[in-house]
């Protein structure tokens, strides 16, 4: 990948990526493919890197996820611990590939969670 495409979004093998879109007081998180043991600490990092940009707003956008492994949902944990009181963490999810495995292991009403970006930008 060149150095303008690294920029925007980070990519690894088997279609998983993530983009980051800052927005002033928010920053997205738009992630696609599996996220599982070998995609999850890509995503730990990109959380990580946005957290220390002290967004208000911190959307991590599962849309484009077809599988959240356990390891997925652990990073997601971890990601909403980190931004604590300082950073508002949301995640847009629906359906059986991302909000039901949350909803089954009992960690969906942990997060704020929304069924579209615009909605989790807007925190309705």
């Amino acid at each position: 990948m060149n150095s303008e495409a690294a920029r925007g979004a980070r990519t690894a093998p088997g279609g998983f990526s993530v983009r980051t879109e800052d927005l002033g007081a928010a920053t997205v998180l738009s992630v696609t493919g599996e996220v599982d043991m070998a995609t999850a600490p890509e995503l730990e990092e990109s959380i990580k890197i946005a957290l220390d940009r002290g967004p208000e707003v911190l959307v991590v956008d599962l849309s484009g996820v077809s599988f959240l492994a356990s390891a997925g949902m652990s990073v997601l944990i971890g990601g909403n611990q980190l931004a604590g009181e300082r950073t508002d963490f949301r995640l847009v999810a629906t359906g059986s590939a991302t909000l039901r495995p949350m909803e089954l292991t009992g960690i969906a009403n942990t997060f704020s969670i929304h069924a579209t970006r615009d909605q989790a930008l807007a925190g309705s």
